[in-house]
């Protein structure tokens, strides 16, 4: 008996969307087989199990071919052995970059190097991400990592022109460079209701605002050692917030700021009086978290401090979200009218962000 089998013959490498996202789930072909049946392609097609085994087998040989073009972007477009659309190469990349919620949220503000990589094995079995997807992320974090990180200018537009990556997914990933560069925890208890998303919104606002980047202090000699303009914070800046201590140290201040916050927000503030009792408790939370970010340990301690030192105690009182917005909004601004206070650039520049990353982080 013989077999008829039609050819069709092109020179356009044809992509499965859902093969390739097998591929990059890190199913073996067998099991991308196995999930392929069973979503019903065989009737849908009318193909035999042997020729689906065959067409997911050559999908993964293209795929594995072009991973190495996957790792510098800029390469996939200018090579001539795969002829691929645009908007096909635009889409393999983005989603080769793509990664998950999930173990995002497992590695961020750790160092991405070898010793994390050894807990991917843990991380996989927690998350219930094959393996082979968790290291397909982990390296693609390292890689846009060690690629950006000595860059000088903007981190997103640095990661877009070598990765090629949406404005969207460029921006998640800063986030992930400066978390990685600057070793913020992320993983205590206290933290773990917060997303990703969550603290890629305050990677944004520290990148525009706390950055050597966010106030253009680009060294005057291209020879120079400076820190990267957009991964590293503005130490200086961080030596100055101490300045900032004395809005709690100096007993008049403090009183008087109270006072005007609390004139200003009565009968407005639907917990006014648990505001007004505890408001020097969160004053001096707020200064302080400032005062001590001089120190690298307590850079890495900022999420876990905001959260102890003002998340938490406004919690605990069942303030409204916002509440929390007036509050923070009242008390930023009138320092402006503290006699004698005279750090506002300073301070407008620390509130400014953290008034933002409090607000994003309050989950009332």
């Amino acid at each position: 008996m013989t077999s008829e089998l039609d050819i069709f013959v092109g020179n356009t490498t044809l992509i499965d969307e859902d093969v390739y996202r097998l591929w990059l789930d890190g199913y073996s072909v067998n099991d991308a087989v196995s999930l392929r049946v069973r979503s019903g392609i065989l009737e849908q097609t009318g193909a035999t199990a042997a020729v689906l085994q065959s067409d997911t087998m050559d999908h993964y040989r293209t795929f594995h071919m072009l991973e190495r073009l996957l790792h510098a972007p800029p390469k996939l477009l200018h090579q001539l052995i795969f002829q691929i659309p645009p908007s096909r190469q635009a889409l393999l990349i983005e989603r080769y970059y793509a990664f998950d919620e999930a173990f995002v949220r497992e590695v961020l503000g750790k160092k991405l190097s070898k010793g994390t990589k050894k807990d991917l094995d843990d991380i996989s079995t927690k998350t219930g991400i094959t393996l082979k997807s968790c290291r397909r992320q982990f390296d693609n974090f390292k890689r846009v990592f060690k690629v950006v990180e000595e860059m000088r200018g903007s981190l997103v537009d640095n990661i877009q022109q070598h990765f090629l990556l949406s404005d969207r997914l460029a921006r998640d990933y800063a986030a992930i460079v400066f978390f990685a560069n600057n070793r913020f925890e992320t993983g205590k208890k206290k933290l773990q209701y917060l997303s990703f998303g969550d603290f890629a919104f305050c990677a944004e606002l520290m990148i525009q605002n706390w950055t050597l980047g966010a106030v253009g202090e680009a060294p005057t000699d291209p020879d120079s050692q400076v820190d990267d303009m957009d991964v590293d914070l503005d130490k200086e800046f961080l030596q100055d917030l101490k300045e900032l201590k004395v809005l709690v140290a100096d007993k008049d201040l403090l009183d008087l700021h109270k006072s005007l916050v609390c004139t200003a927000l009565r009968g407005k503030l639907s917990v006014f009086s648990e505001m007004e009792a505890n408001f020097k408790n969160l004053s001096r939370g707020l200064v302080n978290v400032a005062a001590k970010l001089i120190h690298n340990k307590d850079v890495r301690d900022l999420f876990v401090d905001l959260v102890e030192k003002f998340v938490e105690p406004c919690r605990s009182d069942h303030w409204p979200l916002n509440d929390v917005r007036l509050f923070l909004n009242q008390y930023s601004a009138s320092a402006h009218s503290l006699e004698g206070f005279r750090h506002q650039a300073l301070w407008d520049r620390y509130m400014g962000t953290l008034q933002g990353c409090l607000l994003r982080l309050y989950h009332d």
